[in-house]
């Protein structure tokens, strides 16, 4: 089949690798336009556009498909001019009016990272870990013009672990979601059998993953330990969870577990010790955690040897 693939991230890279290892025809890559990022600033390709290159794979990078501007309608008809008979879109970032979603012969499906219709929206993978779901997976959909609305055609299983951080998951999913699109691409004969079985979500189990910010990351030591801990691990690698030291100038932390110390009747924020495992502090729920990754500004992370080495913290402080 010819396909056109739409993306952007590393999640969608791994999507449009197990993709281009078929017999299928991709005839082009979408994918956001080149931005800058690092230091320097320097305009950076996306992973998809990279991964494209390297095929020889031909590229398109509109700002948009409104139809209400000469560059829209352009971009429209660019990608119709294409004849694909499907597109796959994951992690895109470009909003697809329904004349996109109608041009392909098969219509667009998308690869999504959660079980819909939970977690519909930005931040489906950081969402489960943040609220202690058991289990996540991938989703692929047909299209519609709602926020991740659109009729589903084949789910995966991956189950949360008690260590995995958004990082993590995002892999396994990613994984998993390239394997996934390739079963139901198998054959013209497969994807016109899914697309018959498809199912309609069930709005009464929606919900929403909004997009993180960096203000929710500051760790609020008065939240249950378990809750902390979730949210540690579901900010890592973006925005990270941070502890103020003073202004714009915060400890930042990457991993933590649960902690067995007691913390009866101490203030929630209080170092309870650092030893080989980590930082112990006391949280609001009367028990603890221990942070096993901290990264001061200017430096790089240090694990709980490190750390204990630093001398930087005191047992009894109590943190912000």
């Amino acid at each position: 089949m010819k396909i056109i693939f739409a993306g952007t991230p590393e999640f969608a890279a791994e999507a449009l690798k197990a993709l281009i290892s078929t017999e299928h025809d991709i005839v082009a890559v979408y994918t956001q336009p080149d931005r800058k990022a690092g230091r320097g600033q320097k305009l950076t390709a996306s992973a998809v556009k990279l991964l494209a290159l390297e095929h020889n794979i031909p590229i398109y990078q509109p700002l948009h498909f409104k139809s209400s501007t000469e560059e829209g309608l352009a971009a429209q008809q660019e990608l119709a001019h294409l004849h694909a008979d499907v597109m796959v879109v994951a992690a895109y970032g470009l909003i697809l009016p329904q004349v996109i979603l109608d041009t392909p012969k098969y219509g667009c499906l998308n690869i999504h990272g959660s079980l819909l219709p939970r977690w519909r929206g930005a931040a489906p993978i950081q969402r489960a870990i943040a609220t202690g779901d058991q289990e996540t997976g991938v989703t692929i959909m047909k299209m519609a013009a709602g926020l991740d609305t659109g009729d589903m055609m084949l789910k995966t299983i991956c189950p949360i672990l008690a260590n995995d951080t958004s990082a993590s998951l995002h892999d396994k999913l990613a994984q998993q979601g390239a394997e996934a699109i390739v079963t139901v691409l198998a054959t013209e004969e497969s994807l016109k059998t899914y697309l018959n079985q498809r199912e309609v979500q069930d709005e009464e189990l929606t919900m929403y993953a909004h997009k993180l910010s960096k203000a929710e990351a500051k760790i609020d030591w008065s939240q249950h330990a378990i809750n902390i801990d979730r949210n540690i691990r579901a900010f890592n690698p973006w925005p990270v969870a941070f502890i103020p030291l003073a202004e714009n100038n915060n400890l930042r932390v990457w991993n933590s577990m649960l902690s067995t110390e007691n913390a009866e009747n101490k203030s929630a924020g209080t170092v309870l010790a650092i030893d080989k495992k980590g930082v112990h502090i006391a949280c609001g729920d009367g028990k603890a955690i221990c942070l096993t990754s901290l990264q001061w500004p200017g430096g790089k992370p240090l694990n709980p040897i490190q750390i204990n080495q630093t001398q930087k913290l005191q047992v009894g402080q109590i943190l912000a």
